[in-house]
């Protein structure tokens, strides 16, 4: 069994663990390195207003502001820089034996009868997924926030658990919206949401879309409120955004933020502004990540295309592509047509940082392959994940095309000519395989034998390329 240890490009400090009585903010400040003028919170511990959390960013447009009626759905995952995350497709189950419980990351929750297809991008170390897609056309993104209710650090539901089965549960976007809820009130959230030493915890957003609407899932605790879009851009980041346009809501949202004294029944109920410190008088005119990301959406309304989605994501400048500490370590972008004759196609990178990654495409038929290429090594009992304590050693959980991708970051930095060579051919591959998905869409013929082996052949041609120039 190899460790992280054994690589030193994955290597990283296994400390002591935080302690759980941690305040959440307190850690988001040692994650983040922010530290700005603090404030008393409600616990009576010194608590950061304006600390900007860097992790994710999700979009969606809709029509008008896309073409060809379609709906474009795209996230970058930003994690842990030394963090694996995997490609990988569930297919369609049924579960006659409701008796056993489905093993979710940390606790085991009831199963249901029938789960459908998935494809999912997902930190390799645990169950759930940070985006991902299931047969019906349903897109899942997931983003951590935190505001004035604690987080709770004890093991329940990860907000990347609730993302998989509501892809798995759900044939709709909004029916994926009340898995979710549900499972919420029934099991909680909560749990490590990082493979290591570091105790990091937060609430989660949702961002879900199908072929006809997209709704916005905020969550603070048990307590949520959620957004319909119909239409336009909307993105979400790390901050709570849904203000006063509330279409749905944990029945005790509000009565519950005024036995805090977060509001006074009496104003205009704001959901941003009542469970997190954000001033969303100014929420589109800050530097934040969710200020940026919808600039960059605004910009391209009405002309955008998968390939305007993935250039946002690829964009430096704003942080949307982030760097660092924290990395954007895996991408995902979906093509929604309104149109069900039509498939649904989506795109993913599996490997870090877009700007030098190619979108690969899946799309989902029958007796589809396995991606082999993009998933990690499975340890099975050996997985410190379902050891107590956790987290005690940091497997190599590098997936082939991982590896190859690693690999060809040396010829990158280290030799220009090459790394010319090499981005060149990545560019032409993926300019290949849009124009193909693009005349999938505009024909309206699959040819299923292809399909079926259309992302592990993908997978193989973006290895060869790395290859020939690693080894030439």
């Amino acid at each position: 069994m190899k460790l992280a240890k054994d690589f030193p490009i994955l290597e990283v400090e296994l400390g002591k663990t935080a302690t759980r009585s941690l305040n959440n903010v307190n850690k988001l400040r040692r994650l983040t390195g922010t530290a700005p003028a603090a404030a008393e919170g409600t616990s009576g511990v010194k608590v950061n207003k304006e600390m900007e959390p860097c992790s994710c960013d999700t979009f969606v447009a809709l029509p008008p502001a896309t073409v060809e009626n379609r709906i474009i759905f795209g996230k970058n995952s930003d994690r842990l820089c030394d963090e694996v995350q995997e490609v990988v497709f569930f297919p369609a189950a049924v579960h006659d034996n409701l008796k056993e419980h489905l093993k979710c990351t940390y606790i085991e929750i009831d199963q249901v009868p029938k789960t459908y297809a998935v494809v999912l991008s997902r930190p390799a170390w645990l169950w759930g997924a940070e985006m991902g897609a299931n047969e019906h056309g349903v897109c899942i993104g997931n983003e951590a926030v935190w505001g004035k209710e604690e987080v709770c650090d004890e093991e329940a539901l990860l907000g990347m658990d609730l993302v998989r089965l509501g892809l798995e549960r759900a044939d709709t976007a909004e029916k994926a919206l009340d898995v979710i809820v549900d499972l919420l009130d029934k099991y909680g959230q909560g749990g490590n949401c990082s493979e290591g030493g570091m105790v990091f915890s937060y609430h989660n957003s949702f961002l879900i879309a199908d072929r006809k609407e997209a709704w916005i899932l905020e969550t603070a605790g048990k307590y949520w409120a959620a957004e319909k879009v119909q239409g336009g851009v909307r993105n979400i980041s790390n901050q709570l955004s849904i203000t006063t346009k509330i279409d749905r809501e944990h029945p005790e949202m509000r009565n519950y933020a005024k036995q805090k004294g977060w509001w006074d029944g009496k104003k205009e109920f704001d959901f941003a502004a009542t469970y997190s410190y954000i001033d969303t008088a100014k929420m589109m005119i800050s530097p934040s990540r969710y200020c940026e990301g919808y600039k960059l959406l605004d910009k391209h309304k009405g002309n955008i295309t998968f390939e305007t989605m993935m250039e946002i994501l690829r964009d430096k400048p704003s942080g949307i592509n982030m760097e660092g500490e924290f990395l954007t370590t895996a991408s995902m972008v979906s093509i929604l047509p309104q149109d069900s004759n039509l498939p649904c196609i989506h795109f993913f990178t599996g490997t870090p940082d877009p700007e030098r990654s190619v979108f690969k495409p899946f799309i989902f038929v029958p007796n589809i392959s396995q991606l082999l290429d993009t998933s990690s090594p499975i340890f099975e009992l050996e997985d410190p994940v379902k050891k107590k304590p956790h987290f005690k050693i940091k497997l190599d959980r590098r997936h082939p095309l991982y590896r190859e991708h690693q690999q060809a970051l040396e010829v990158i930095y280290n030799k220009e000519e090459k790394a010319k060579t090499m981005l060149d051919n990545m560019k032409k591959l993926e300019k290949e395989l849009f124009k193909e998905m693009e005349s999938i869409l505009q024909n309206k013929h699959l040819d299923v034998d292809k399909i079926v082996n259309l992302f592990p052949q993908c997978t193989k041609d973006e290895i060869r390329i790395y290859m020939s120039n690693i080894s030439s």
